[in-house]
């Protein structure tokens, strides 16, 4: 039986958190005391020092050797059940897998490190910290991988479906990625050069334009465009600081073009237009802004008729020049299957009768593709400071725990005054974030409801089921149904945010979450305790 007591122990430990995001949504929203740049500052520290190293503290403090494994095998089994699910839902009533993605993240990916933890040992005791950690161990390992991997494959498929459409991908032997071209999220400015060989084999090269561009003259005004947002530009739990906007105008044309939006043969990528504030955690990646142009779904290919502007790097004006020759059997295309701009004129009716016929799309061999995906989704976790911290922490546990060592006194308390301040970090960066939002109901009411219920009352269902499956039993068994209740996690909205993938929706359940999720784990620990 839960008596006040009990109670009043829980609200001594979520109520400091909760203030200290109550702070920062007054700081910003009442009082003026913070500007969207010096919030940006604040998430970058957030993102690069207090998380990861809060996520270290954690892990390394947890021994590894002495996992419950029940648990842990109703929390996999429950996220398996999950995907299943979506998976036949998707691959026989003509699901898509933007919203498998979606109902994934929201009905299976709780805000378990920051709200968890100290939720869970105000409930149930100090061992359950022991089993958070190794829920985050493998959220930020697994589970935060794999959605990666969905959202790359994802991207992927866009990408060759746009390029490549029809049969003509299935020709694709080989694709070759640049060095510097860390992701297929539509973000970077990105081009495609494909070369056929005597067989009728397609090699493509996926490269940015502003790193390798064909013609060097350009590389002065190719770049990556800073997107004019219609928001505030304060980043959630971010290590970027947005650029301002710049744009040429010339006075004898109609051209108004931004650094970056003029190329032979390609251009910036640019993002959908997004109703939210930036928001990348723990991810070097830029920060995509609205476009200055009206951009339209489309292919553009230069060819050696393809008339081309030009600005000129003495003079600044700017010029209609044919583009430069392009070898034989090897054409450039531009990478945007988000948004793309024709840049070759306008297509004869034939053409257009062609590219509107239905022609069943055709996929590269699966090999190509996972090799593709794999080395995306590698470059992009090596830029994810959480990832090394999680990696790092589990290293160290495993070190320590096995040969019974312990940290130097002088690494561990400079570890411990930076991990102290990570929660009330991370929660003053949830109240700017929340400040900083026009809505706090992004995708609206109707479809906020179906959310809430997906993360507060399915998510808890079928963790029970699980746990009933694993036999799972006493308070372990309240303490995963707890878990599942918790707030939409920060990172699935950031993925989701860079890959455009229902960000209102992530956003909600990350912003009105936290605010209906106290009272909800409250009543769950109430019933569980009766």
């Amino acid at each position: 039986m839960i008596t006040s007591d009990d109670l009043y122990k829980v609200m001594c430990a979520m109520v400091p958190l909760y203030f200290a995001m109550l702070v920062a949504y007054g700081s910003v929203k009442w009082w003026k005391i913070f500007t969207p740049s010096q919030c940006s500052g604040i998430n970058r520290f957030v993102a690069v020092f207090a998380v990861p190293i809060l996520s270290f503290h954690f892990i390394s403090q947890n021994n590894p050797y002495e996992m419950d494994t029940r648990f842990i095998a109703a929390d996999t089994l429950s996220k398996v059940l999950v995907l299943a699910s979506l998976s036949a839902w998707t691959a026989f009533f003509n699901g898509s897998l933007e919203w498998l993605i979606t109902l994934f993240s929201v009905a299976t990916l709780p805000n378990t490190l920051v709200m968890g933890i100290p939720l869970l040992k105000a409930m149930y005791g100090d061992f359950t910290q022991s089993l958070m950690v190794q829920v985050v161990v493998l959220q930020c390992i697994i589970w935060y991988t794999l959605l990666l991997f969905l959202l790359e494959y994802r991207a992927a498929t866009e990408l060759i479906r746009n390029q490549f459409p029809g049969p003509t991908a299935a020709s694709i032997a080989k694709i070759e990625l640049d060095g510097d071209v860390i992701s297929l999220d539509g973000r970077d400015p990105i081009c495609t050069e494909s070369e056929v060989d005597n067989n009728g084999r397609i090699r493509v090269r996926i490269r940015r334009s502003t790193s390798s561009a064909p013609d060097s003259a350009l590389s002065s005004t190719v770049g990556i465009t800073p997107r004019a947002s219609n928001l505030s530009n304060v980043e959630i739990f971010s290590i970027n600081t947005p650029g301002p906007l710049h744009e040429y105008h010339h006075s004898g044309t109609d051209i108004s073009f931004g650094i970056g939006d003029l190329a032979f043969g390609c251009r910036s990528a640019s993002p959908r237009l997004s109703g939210y504030a930036s928001s990348d955690a723990y991810s070097l990646q830029p920060t995509p802004r609205a476009s200055n142009f009206n951009e339209l779904d489309s292919i553009s290919v230069t060819t050696a008729t393809t008339p081309v502007w030009v600005k000129s790097p003495i003079s600044g004006k700017v010029f209609n020049r044919p583009a430069s020759p392009v070898l034989s059997g090897i054409t450039e295309k531009e990478i945007s299957f988000r948004e793309c701009t024709i840049t070759s004129g306008p297509e004869p009716p034939d053409k257009k009768q062609e590219a509107t016929a239905a022609t069943p799309q055709e996929m590269p061999n699966a090999l190509v593709m996972l090799k593709l995906i794999l080395t995306v989704v590698g470059r992009k976790l090596s830029r994810n400071p959480n990832t090394y911290s999680s990696i790092l922490g589990l290293l160290w546990s495993l070190i320590s725990f096995k040969w019974n060592l312990g940290m130097p006194s002088l690494v561990k308390y400079s570890i411990k005054i930076i991990s102290d301040a990570g929660l009330g970090m991370a929660m003053f960066s949830l109240g700017l974030f929340m400040a900083l939002q026009p809505r706090l109901i992004a995708c609206g009411t109707k479809m906020a409801t179906i959310s809430m219920a997906i993360r507060f009352i399915s998510g808890p269902l079928v963790m029970s089921a699980a746990c009933l499956a694993v036999r799972l039993r006493g308070v372990r068994l309240h303490a995963a149904i707890v878990q599942a209740a918790l707030p939409q996690g920060i990172v699935p909205f950031v993925f989701a945010r860079e890959y455009g993938v229902h960000p209102d929706i992530l956003s909600t359940g990350v912003i009105f979450g936290m605010l209906v999720s106290l009272p909800v784990t409250l009543l769950y620990y109430i019933l569980l305790g009766l």
